[in-house]
C-alpha cells in the first residue's frame, strides 16, 4: 500500500482532535530564491488564510490544494498537479509549515519563467531551515473562518501498523502515543555518509527546528552530469547542495571525501 492510498483508508486512519485550535500565520511571509530543477529564480509568498480552508498553491493563477491525492510521481523531488498545473519541489516549505503548526495558508509561487503551465519553489539552502526561521519570525494566530469563528484542530491517527517500501527504502509507521522518530541510511558507497541511524526520544517544540528542518539535499558527484542530461538540478550549486564523491583510485590511494559545490 502506498501512503496515498493509506491516508484514504478509512480502516488504516482515524481523524481525532487535538485539543488545539487551527492556525495561521500572523503576517506575510515572502522569499525569493533559485529553483533547485528548473534554475529559474522563483518568488513564494506566504499569506494568511481563513480556519478550515488548509494549506494551498497558487500557480498561474490555479489554485491546487496542498493534499497527496493531488501528488504526482516525479524525479528528486515532490510534485503536485491539478487541471494541468504543477508545483514542484514542494517538500521543505510544507514540511515546515506541518511542524510549525501553520494549518491554513496561502502558498502564491512565482517564477522568472513566466511561461508554462508549472513553477518551482526555491530550493533556498537545500534544507526547510529558512521557511522555519521565517515563520518564527512573524509568528502564528488562531485562524477564523468566515463567520469569525475559530475550528478545532483535527488529525490523523494510526489504528495499526503501516509498512511502505520502494526498492530498497522504507517506511514503517506504528501506533503510538506519543511521538517518536527512528531513520536511518546505508550509503556504503560513500565513507563520508556511511551507515547512520538517528532516534529521538522525545519529540519536543524544538525538535524539528534542530533536528529536522536543518537536513540538507545531498547527492553523488558522479550523478551530477546524469541528471543535468536529465533536465534537472539546473539551480544546483554549492549554495543548496552537498555533494559526495564515492572512493576513487588516484595514484594508487583511495581518496574518500565530501564536497560542496
Amino acid at each position: 500500500m502506498t501512503l496515498a492510498g493509506a491516508f484514504k483508508s478509512s480502516s488504516l486512519i482515524s481523524w481525532k482532535s487535538t485539543g488545539k485550535l487551527q492556525q495561521t500565520l500572523a503576517k506575510c511571509i515572502e522569499r525569493t530564491g533559485k529553483a533547485l530543477h528548473s534554475g529559474s529564480t522563483s518568488t513564494v509568498k506566504i499569506s494568511p488564510e481563513s480556519a478550515g480552508v488548509g494549506r494551498y498553491f497558487v500557480c498561474r493563477s490555479r489554485l491546487i490544494p496542498a493534499s497527496i491525492e493531488f501528488v504526482r510521481e516525479s524525479p528528486l523531488c515532490t510534485t503536485l498537479h491539478k487541471d494541468g498545473h504543477s508545483v514542484w519541489t514542494v517538500e521543505h516549505v510544507l514540511s515546515a509549515l506541518e511542524a510549525t503548526g501553520v494549518d491554513n495558508c496561502r502558498i502564491e509561487v512565482t517564477s522568472s519563467d513566466s511561461e508554462g503551465p508549472s513553477v518551482e519553489v526555491p530550493i533556498l539552502d537545500g534544507s526547510a531551515r529558512e521557511w522555519v526561521e521565517a515563520i518564527e519570525q512573524v509568528g502564528l494566530k488562531v485562524a477564523i473562518d468566515q463567520g469569525g469563528n475559530s475550528c478545532e484542530k483535527m488529525a490523523p491517527f494510526l489504528n495499526e501498523t503501516l509498512h511502505v517500501r520502494k526498492n530498497d527504502s522504507f517506511v514503517a509507521a506504528i501506533p503510538s502515543l506519543e511521538v517518536h522518530i527512528t531513520c536511518g541510511i546505508d550509503f556504503s558507497q560513500v565513507p563520508a555518509i556511511g551507515c547512520q541511524w538517528f532516534s529521538s526520544f522525545s519529540v519536543g517544540d524544538s525538535f524539528y527546528a534542530k533536528q529536522i528542518a536543518p537536513s540538507r539535499t545531498f547527492c553523488i558527484y558522479e550523478e551530477v552530469e546524469r541528471m543535468r542530461n536529465a533536465g534537472l538540478i539546473k539551480g544546483g550549486s554549492e549554495e543548496n547542495a552537498i555533494v559526495c564523491r564515492t572512493p576513487l583510485l588516484r595514484f594508487g590511494a583511495i581518496a574518500e571525501d565530501c564536497i560542496l559545490i
